[in-house]
């Protein structure tokens, strides 16, 4: 490959941040189009729930220091595809109508640097519910410099000191994809890492996905003393790394820092915020780090200081919760930025239940291993799983066919679980453009288990939402539902249209003799 000559940028500066922009901004929603961009290890229901817990924790928290009056109002940063959104508020309004207490009301406001994925989420029918109950809204926010939040719903505006309760702030894989500064510690000093990018010739009529995919990445330290400067805000922070750190490369979060400011200022009362991240909060996990690599996907990712923030934090008085263990991928963090965060029991027993002792970066690495050996399970650890994870709809599209496999030797109790787990998976079902047809697996399995009624509901639902790509066995295993359930001409009806697409069909030919 030929590249054009190098050009040296502040790490922050750099183009490629220019081209991680550009890339959303171009995708919209078509950006986590078949995990073209990682979603499922921060949206799936299992780190939904884990998060609705701590809310809800905090809301009677809030309650229960007399706060009940005033709505609390909830930001995710970078909401992408929505997914984590509906999760998220699905089991927080479950958990409220199931505990039936007196709490403060909520409104979730899901934000993007994307205009186009905020008129997306306006036409999603799975968030249209929460829309009419009031308690969603949208906005643009670009994290790198807005100060206040446009409704796009209520047309409210969000501006400094506002709100009457703390905001909550969800920021899931958001500080790993923001510009950060690159820091060189070694001998007592600090330097700056510049970056070198060499780009492939003809860039400009690339994507930014493929230009990123091209160039090359090449450092150099000089001395920054403006870090150590008495008026420089994270000064404390630079003198630890100075005296912990040596032959380090420090990813330094200051526009992250700056975002959680601007937001922590339309509060009075500070904030909580909820966030999951391939990031380091132990300060050992920085020591000899080399310089980053793009981690590539569509746009790029790097790795989050959580440490920093933590330290940021903890001097002004907050209580930073992160797992005591070192993660594996990822990493899951509370900051409670209150007056009086061990005032807050509720939000930290919640922690401790669904992050600290068992939370998404464990389920992950579960489901790693589980995704390897799936064809030894039997259908008993297929459904734990299942259930375990939220009954999302991923896992069983993975695991249809062992499903299938095993469903002969299956008693009644499974296969009444399976039904039941199918149900469950259908109610909480967030569409997105994926690879797969949730519906038509769903269909065939349980016509495998001679549920026919219900079997018929979900094929139909492929025909509709698959109408140019309706495959034979489809038409087929309707009508043989439609024979089953004695509704005759439905049957006729879906052989002629088999038979349209299969001349040759020899079974379908001959049933629809015999019905005639």
């Amino acid at each position: 490959m030929t590249f054009q000559q190098k050009q040296r940028y502040r790490f922050s500066d750099a183009p490629i941040w220019a081209l991680q922009r550009q890339y959303y901004e171009e995708e919209g929603l078509k950006a986590w189009n078949n995990d073209q961009v990682p979603q499922y290890i921060t949206s799936n229901p299992m780190i939904a729930t884990a998060y609705a817990e701590m809310m809800f924790g905090f809301l009677q928290d809030r309650a229960n220091k007399g706060y009940g009056s005033e709505p609390v109002t909830i930001v995710e940063l970078g909401a992408g595809a929505g997914r984590l959104a509906y999760h998220v508020l699905r089991e927080l309004c479950r958990l409220r109508d199931y505990a039936g207490i007196a709490l403060p009301a909520f409104r979730y406001v899901m934000t993007d640097l994307a205009l186009d994925n905020v008129r997306a989420w306006k036409e999603h029918p799975a968030l249209q519910p929460f829309m009419a109950e009031g308690i969603l809204d949208f906005a643009r926010f670009d994290a790198i410099q807005d100060t206040s939040l446009q409704l796009v719903l209520s047309d409210d505006t969000i501006g400094q000191g506002d709100l009457q309760q703390p905001v909550v702030i969800v920021a899931n894989y958001f500080f790993d994809s923001i510009p950060q500064e690159l820091l060189y510690i070694d001998g007592g000093l600090v330097y700056e890492a510049d970056v070198y990018v060499e780009y492939p010739e003809r860039h400009d009529s690339l994507k930014p996905s493929e230009v990123l995919n091209q160039i090359a990445l090449s450092y150099a330290h000089r001395q920054a003393p403006e870090y150590e400067q008495d008026t420089y805000p994270y000064r404390d922070l630079i003198a630890l790394y100075k005296e912990q750190l040596e032959g380090s490369h420090i990813l330094f979060p200051v526009a992250g820092l700056h975002c959680l400011e601007r937001l922590n200022a339309l509060s009075r009362h500070g904030f909580l915020l909820v966030t999951a991240d391939k990031g380091h909060h132990l300060l050992d996990s920085w020591k000899f780090a080399a310089p980053p690599e793009l981690i590539l996907h569509g746009s790029f990712s790097l790795t989050a200081n959580y440490h920093a923030i933590q330290y940021v934090y903890e001097r002004r008085g907050a209580e930073a919760l992160f797992p005591p263990q070192h993660y594996t991928n990822i990493n899951v963090g509370c900051v409670l930025h209150l007056e009086r965060p061990r005032d807050y029991p509720q939000t930290r027993l919640a922690y401790r239940r669904f992050i600290e002792r068992f939370g998404p970066d464990e389920f992950y690495s579960l489901k790693v291993w589980v995704d390897g050996h799936l064809e030894s399970m039997e259908l008993e650890q297929i459904l734990s799983f299942w259930r375990l994870g939220g009954y999302d709809a991923e896992f069983f599209i993975q695991s249809a066919k062992r499903i299938s496999g095993l469903l002969p030797e299956a008693n009644d109790e499974e296969r009444q679980d399976l039904l039941t787990g199918i149900q469950q998976m259908w109610s909480s079902y967030y569409v997105m453009e994926q690879r797969y047809d949730l519906a038509l697996d769903a269909g065939l399995v349980l016509f495998e288990m001679s549920m026919y009624a219900e079997s018929k509901r979900y094929l139909e639902l492929s025909i509709h939402e698959e109408q140019d790509e309706v495959v034979s066995t489809v038409y087929y295993c309707l009508a043989i539902c439609c024979f089953e359930l004695e509704s005759v001409p439905e049957a006729s009806h879906y052989l002629r249209e088999l038979l349209a697409l299969d001349p040759g069909h020899e079974e379908a030919r001959a049933l629809l003799s015999m019905i005639q």
